[in-house]
């Protein structure tokens, strides 16, 4: 796939998809003979776990250094683990946050703006 294509296909921009790639994110997308990058289906699938992760809040640090790792091999393992369930941990919190926010909205809503029956 052409980075056009894959472009709409994540809705991302090629800026963004370029970027993803210089800093290590999309590991080694190959070229045509004439260097315009061909994305295979590997390449969409870390496209994809990329995407997802940014979505939920993932720093861009901790999945340059997963993506290294798994480079690196299957003795990396542990330290994989590791930095999910870190990232994991930290997005649990967050929708803890969240949570108490949504209920702290909706008892404002039901306290200001709920219709009292007339007597």
């Amino acid at each position: 796939m052409t980075i056009a294509e894959v472009s709409k296909k994540f809705d991302l921009t090629a800026d963004t998809l370029r970027y993803y790639e210089r800093i290590g994110l999309i590991p080694n997308v190959r070229r045509t003979v004439g260097g315009i990058r061909n994305y295979t289906e590997v390449d969409c699938g870390w496209i994809d776990f990329i995407k997802c992760m940014r979505n939920a809040g993932v720093q861009v640090g901790s999945l340059v250094e997963y993506v290294k790792l798994i480079q690196e091999g299957d003795a990396t393992e542990e330290a994989r683990k590791e930095i999910l369930v870190r990232e994991r941990n930290r997005i649990a919190e967050k929708i803890a946050e969240l949570q108490s926010t949504l209920e702290r909205l909706n008892t404002k809503i039901d306290k200001h703006y709920c219709v009292k029956p007339k007597e």
